[in-house]
C-alpha cells in the first residue's frame, strides 16, 4: 500500500458517526488528520482524535471553508512524508476494503501509463441504501457508466471530494484547491483544472463508502417517485454563485457548462416548488447569481 494520508474536514461533527469513520480509516491508512473549521465541540473532537495513535487534530479556529481546510491538510501530508492523500467528509464511512481497492486501481492505472489526477469510489446513499453509478457528461445531462469488469477502473468526468485518492505530486502540478469557493464546487473546479493539464479522473468499481447527499429529503413524483436531497438555504447561495463564477473561468469545459446549466435549472425548479423555506432559498439563489457575476467570492458576508 502507498504511504496514504487521510484528510477529514470537520465542522460541528456528529462525534458518534465520526468515530465510526475513524475506526474504519485507522485500519486502512498510515496517518489521519482532522482539519477542523471552528467547531463548537472542539474539546470533544480533540479527545476523540487522541484515542488513536495515528490520528491528529488540526484546529483552524474558525470556518475557512472546505478548500482552505483541504489545503492545510495537504501541507500536513507533505510534512509527514506521505505520497498519496485520501480526502474524506466527516460523515462518509468507508468500507473495510475501500482504501485498498482504490490503491489497487491507482496502481493499475499508473502501471499502464495513465496520467491520473484522482480515483474515487461509488457510494451507498445513507438514506435510501442505493448504490451510486460513476458518471460522465452526456450532452445536457449526466450519464451513468456501468461497471462491467469490477477490477477495471472507468474514466469519469466528475468525482465528489469525499473518497478521492490523489497522488500528492499531482497536487504539486495542478495546484491547491480554490479557497475562494468556500464550500461548493471545490472538487469540480480542481478536477476541471487538472483535466486542462492533461490529467484524467477515474472511478473504481469495487471501492464503496456510505455517504450523505443532503440534510434531508423530499419525495416527489417525476414519472416515478424520487427522493430529492434538500440543503439548508445558505447552500444554494454557494451552489449558484460558484457555478456562475466557474463558468467564466478558462478551465470550465463546454461539456461541464451544458450539464451544469441543466442542473441549475432543475435545482431552481425543485427548490422553488418543494423546499420548506422556498422564498428564502430563492433570495439566496438570486444573491448568489449576482455575486457570481461580480466575482464576490469567499465566505458569504451574510452567513451566520
Amino acid at each position: 500500500m502507498a504511504n496514504i494520508f487521510a484528510i477529514i474536514v470537520t465542522f460541528n461533527p456528529d462525534l458518534e458517526r465520526l468515530n465510526i469513520v475513524l475506526s474504519s480509516l485507522c485500519r486502512q491508512v498510515d496517518r489521519i488528520v482532522a482539519v477542523d473549521n471552528g467547531s463548537a465541540n472542539t474539546k470533544e473532537l480533540t479527545a476523540l482524535m487522541m484515542m488513536r495513535p495515528n490520528a491528529a487534530l488540526l484546529s483552524l479556529g474558525r470556518n475557512l471553508g472546505i478548500g482552505a481546510a483541504l489545503n492545510h491538510g495537504m501541507r500536513e501530508a507533505r510534512a509527514a512524508g506521505c505520497d498519496t492523500v485520501l480526502l474524506m467528509d466527516q460523515d462518509s464511512i468507508p468500507s473495510a476494503s475501500m482504501v485498498s481497492d482504490l490503491s489497487r486501481g491507482l496502481r493499475h492505472l499508473c502501471a499502464r501509463g495513465e496520467k491520473v489526477a484522482a480515483i474515487g469510489p461509488r457510494f451507498i446513499d445513507r438514506e435510501s441504501g442505493s448504490l451510486s453509478h460513476h458518471v460522465i457528461f452526456a450532452g445536457w445531462r449526466v450519464g451513468r457508466i456501468d461497471c462491467h469488469a469490477p477490477e477495471q477502473p472507468v474514466e469519469v468526468d466528475f468525482l465528489i471530494t469525499s473518497g478521492s485518492l490523489i497522488p500528492l505530486d499531482v497536487v504539486n502540478t495542478v495546484g491547491p484547491f480554490d479557497e475562494g469557493l468556500f464550500i461548493d464546487h471545490v472538487d469540480t473546479e480542481w478536477v476541471l483544472r487538472a483535466q486542462t493539464k492533461g490529467y484524467r479522473v477515474f472511478g473504481d468499481c469495487t471501492a464503496v463508502m456510505e455517504h450523505d447527499l443532503g440534510e434531508w429529503r423530499r419525495r416527489i413524483w417525476l414519472g416515478r417517485w424520487r427522493e430529492v436531497p434538500i440543503h439548508k438555504p445558505f447552500r444554494y447561495y454557494y451552489i449558484f454563485r460558484n457555478s456562475i463564477w466557474l463558468r467564466q473561468q478558462p478551465q470550465a469545459s463546454a461539456e461541464w457548462k451544458r450539464v451544469d446549466a441543466t442542473r441549475l435549472m432543475q435545482i431552481f425548479g425543485f427548490m422553488a416548488l418543494f423546499h420548506p423555506q422556498r422564498l428564502t432559498v430563492i433570495r439566496m439563489i438570486l444573491r448568489g447569481l449576482c455575486d457570481g457575476l461580480r466575482g464576490n467570492m469567499g465566505k458569504d458576508s451574510g452567513e451566520q
